[in-house]
């Protein structure tokens, strides 16, 4: 219950075997909870982007940690996450916010290569073109994305019963930061036009970046997230900072509610899995690094030979 808004992730290990042309299909994998559900049986044509979106995080959760202690392997057990992501950590707030804009993504580049009947490119730009350009091409429907993505990347967290307050609090703004560092990160690309290459007129659209560009700004904010409580303002509860609660949240700053362990040993209580017979680099001085990988234990080093064949 604590991990529903993230629970579509565990679509990315079975959910492409689904052909999604049926409704019942929606009922098939228990990594959908009930609003998800209704919301796939009225858009089953964005099942398919919600699949790669899911494939996706996790990929690009695994690539942004592989030389931390905490490596993001615990998503392949989604939607049954472990206590490092199922009770408001820094780790949840980067994995949550992540799986939004990577949803949101998905479907406006969808909307963009014509995979979905229910939208289409990105309406011009409403900013006026410079004058050695022109609006034109198929820009990535990114307000289309931004609304289909946040529906369904909210809709657990919307519902009644689906956990603390405070927890839906933290994870409701966490996947907006994840939709706001997505739509900051459209840019304008072009497309020459003229006899032998002479670019007398160019085409231009909006598109958006990769989604490991809005990793690496997420990654950024995971390590200045603040920890957090909920505290009554007028006839609201609001998010406040743990230790300076003088200032309000920023829109743009991960939250979390639980402090996380260090990860080096394994202990199933925290979710951790521990650094034991991971690699590292004893020639780094940061990320990857013994000295951070080993927590203090030391190290084995060896050698392997390699034989390959070069230059046949």
């Amino acid at each position: 219950r604590y991990a529903v808004s993230m629970s579509f992730s565990g679509l990315a290990a079975n959910g492409s075997t689904v052909d999604w042309d049926q409704t019942q299909h929606c009922k098939l994998l228990d990594a959908l909870v009930p609003a998800q559900q209704h919301l796939c049986k009225r858009n089953l044509e964005l099942m398919h982007s919600v699949v790669h979106a899911a494939q996706l995080t996790k990929a690009v959760c695994q690539s942004a940690f592989r030389d931390l202690r905490w490596n993001c392997s615990s998503i392949e057990s989604a939607p049954h996450f472990t206590p490092d992501l199922a009770k408001g950590t820094r780790e949840s707030a980067f994995v949550f916010s992540l799986a939004s804009a990577v949803l949101s993504h998905s479907i406006a580049r969808a909307c963009a290569s014509g995979e979905l009947p229910s939208c289409s490119c990105a309406p011009a730009p409403a900013e006026q073109a410079a004058p050695d350009f022109r609006w034109g091409g198929c820009g990535d429907n990114v307000r289309y994305g931004l609304q289909m993505g946040s529906a369904f990347s909210d809709a657990a967290l919307n519902v009644r019963r689906s956990g603390s307050l405070a927890f839906k609090l933290v994870h409701l703004h966490n996947n907006e930061v994840g939709r706001q560092l997505l739509l900051e990160s459209v840019e304008t690309r072009c497309k020459c036009h003229g006899v032998s290459g002479s670019c007398s007129v160019r085409t231009c659209w909006k598109a958006l970046l990769g989604v490991g560009h809005v990793s690496e700004q997420l990654k950024v904010r995971y390590l200045a997230a603040t920890k957090v409580v909920a505290r009554q303002a007028g006839g609201r509860r609001v998010l406040v900072p743990r230790e300076m609660e003088v200032r309000p949240v920023l829109d743009n700053e991960l939250v979390y509610l639980v402090s996380s362990p260090d990860y080096c040993t394994a202990n199933a209580r925290y979710g951790s899995h521990g650094t034991t017979d991971r690699h590292c680099n004893k020639t780094a001085s940061g990320s990857g690094s013994c000295g951070l990988m080993c927590c203090g234990r030391g190290y084995n080093t060896y050698r392997e030979q390699v034989e390959e064949r070069c230059h046949c």
